[in-house]
């Protein structure tokens, strides 16, 4: 029973496909008359012509360099054979100056660096750019610093270090 079912649904689906073959023959026809049947030739091939660099004498982009430094600026340096003194442990911006003495003709200042005072003098050295004291008065330390600039070269910088004052209440400024 099955075997004459099978037979007329594959004659109806062989019949239905003939139609569409048919179609698709005739698009084909129709489309190869409107390619066109010559074909430009391809350009010519250029020859190659291989990149010569001849940056070799230039500074190389990667690496840091040195700007060029001031004339004259090569006399300044600091000591740096001398021993360090105590003070110069600490940034500038950590010590404070609290109060001067006075013995004989000299004057000294009192310093507190955390929670040490330390007695300086006109001479001394005092915070981590080789800071040479040069004056000291009854309201501030002056220092001539040495500081390295960008170019690598050294530079002096006055600085200031002021007295701290009490308030009425006991506060420190």
């Amino acid at each position: 029973m099955t075997r004459w079912f099978v037979v007329p649904a594959a004659a109806l689906l062989l019949v239905s496909c003939s139609s569409e073959i048919d179609e698709l023959r005739q698009f084909v026809k129709d489309s190869e008359k409107s390619l066109p049947r010559k074909i430009d030739p391809l350009p010519a091939v250029k020859p190659f012509e291989p990149f010569t660099y001849e940056g070799f004498d230039l500074p190389d982009p990667f690496k840091p360099r040195k700007i060029t430094s001031k004339e004259g600026a090569g006399g300044i340096a600091p000591d740096l054979n001398r021993r360090k003194e105590p003070l110069e442990a600490f940034p500038l911006e950590q010590l404070k100056m609290v109060g001067t003495l006075q013995q004989g003709k000299d004057i000294f200042a009192i310093v507190r660096a955390e929670k040490t005072l330390y007695r300086v003098k006109k001479g001394n050295y005092m915070g981590q750019n080789f800071g040479l004291i040069t004056d000291i008065t009854d309201a501030e330390i002056k220092l001539k610093e040495i500081v390295q600039d960008s170019a690598g070269d050294w530079a002096e910088r006055q600085s200031v270090l002021p007295l701290l004052e009490e308030t009425a209440k006991g506060d420190r400024k």
